[in-house]
């Protein structure tokens, strides 16, 4: 019988955790190393996010690694979404269903945690260790293949920064985040901006400001729950806001005082929401930079390791693409070196992130482009915008491009997105821009 094949993973977040977990199923003898016991990744850190996968690319590439099982009510189905001009008016508002299947939003530390249980019970090895420059090199010469999802213990500077393939050198948006409890899952939660109550997460943009994106989360301790995700623009006032949070508490102060100053209408359902009492670490603060690294690193003694997630790729999260795109890498990962029969070496790491980037990472970095509203897209959105104000077959086209954002790499001017649009909405854009009317008045919780 041929030896296992050996393979290291460092970083035991959703992405070292789910490729540990695919490496080991593929007949893999897989280390999985973190700097935190199983009980602090799951209860000592803050969440990193939604951990959301959008419709079925996500979704079914995620069940080749761990089956779902979080059951129906993790699944959300559309969006609410209400955009104001500057001085704070109405402008558009629209409701609709995805078309594309379902949207599935889950504590991203009961994600890890379920997947770390998985791994343990089939009989991979979990190390407690901090893993710095020289302690990756000895790992490397132990192991076939070495994968790094974290950049602590200077780790991330193996990977360089892909110039050719970064945009920003900044980041573009301001992030706070809070898990929160207080409204039920029913279709009464929300019924004034949406038919189906709580199955629609609720979008609010500023355009001067920002975005706020509130909806369903399974918690990793209660359960049902809700998450508002903030995006601020630098240099407004939702950022000096957003840097004067502290804890969870200031942190659902400042959003209902946001709330209140800026979209009225929505004042006395989110004045529902609490803080988590069981979870000191439900609240995140921050921003990031988003962009692509080198897939290949090397350690002292020259050998190759890959880096997976965040480590490979890090997106601003407004668009949702961060754990979908690691759902995406790491099974295409596992299965290639399940298949593979050779050494594991910079050429075929390369091979696989580039693969990788063709089908998927590019366009999940163009997508998020386009939903913080880059220049570059910017006449997409004025279509795509009054549109969806119109047409819930158009709002549907819009939002697929979460789910499946590589189409956006065929849209690239306004006259193609305009014919995704058409094709999508079954009536001409010219129709559809002739029927767009500012709203005058949101509707509201009596």
């Amino acid at each position: 019988m041929a030896e296992k094949r050996k393979a290291a993973v460092i970083g035991a977040g959703i992405a070292g955790s789910s490729v540990a977990l695919g490496l080991l199923n593929a007949g893999f003898d897989v280390t999985l190393y973190s700097d935190k016991d199983r009980k602090t990744l799951r209860d000592g850190v803050p969440a990193t996010g939604t951990a959301i996968y959008f419709g079925k690319p996500s979704l079914e590439t995620d069940a080749e690694i761990i089956e779902d099982i979080y059951g129906e009510d993790s699944y959300t189905d559309g969006f609410s979404v209400r955009a104001y001009n500057p001085d704070k008016t109405p402008l558009l508002s629209f409701d609709f269903d995805f078309r594309y299947f379902r949207a599935q939003a889950v504590d991203s530390r009961l994600r890890a945690d379920d997947r770390i249980g998985r791994f343990l019970e089939r009989g991979g090895t979990f190390r407690v260790e901090e893993i710095d420059i020289d302690r990756l090199d000895e790992i490397a010469k132990q192991n076939d293949l070495t994968l790094v999802g974290t950049g602590k213990g200077g780790l991330i500077d193996l990977f360089e920064i892909d110039k050719s393939r970064t945009v920003y050198t900044e980041p573009q948006r301001y992030l706070l985040t809070v898990n929160v409890e207080g409204l039920p899952y029913d279709k009464k939660t929300f019924d004034y901006r949406s038919k189906v109550g709580w199955k629609h997460n609720l979008f609010f943009g500023n355009d001067p400001y920002g975005e706020i994106f509130l909806g369903p989360i399974l918690h990793k301790d209660i359960g049902h729950s809700w998450s508002i995700l903030g995006f601020a623009k630098p240099n407004t006032d939702w950022q000096k806001r957003f840097d004067e949070a502290s804890d969870a508490e200031s942190a659902l102060r400042i959003f209902n005082e946001i709330i209140r100053d800026y979209f009225p209408e929505d004042v006395k359902e989110v004045a529902k929401l609490k803080t988590i009492k069981s979870d000191s670490h439900s609240w995140l603060k921050g921003a990031v930079t988003p962009h692509v690294r080198k897939a290949v690193g090397f350690t002292k003694s020259g050998r190759a390791v890959a880096a997976i997630g965040d480590s490979a790729i890090i997106f601003d999260p407004i668009a949702g693409q961060g754990a979908q795109n690691v759902s995406i890498q790491v099974a295409a990962l596992v299965k290639a070196a399940k298949e593979h029969k050779g050494e594991f070496d910079a050429k075929w790491i390369e091979a696989q992130f580039d693969a990788h980037w063709k089908k998927h990472g590019h366009g999940a970095t163009e997508a998020t482009r386009l939903f913080l509203g880059d220049p570059k897209y910017a006449a997409h959105l004025e279509a795509l915008f009054p549109a969806s104000a119109v047409s819930e077959r158009a709002a549907s086209a819009f939002f697929r491009f979460q789910s499946e954002p590589s189409l956006v790499l065929n849209l690239q001017t306004r006259e193609a997105i305009e014919r995704y649009i058409e094709q999508d909405a079954g009536e001409s854009f010219g129709n559809l821009i002739a029927r767009f009317k500012p709203v005058e008045k949101f509707s509201a919780r009596d």
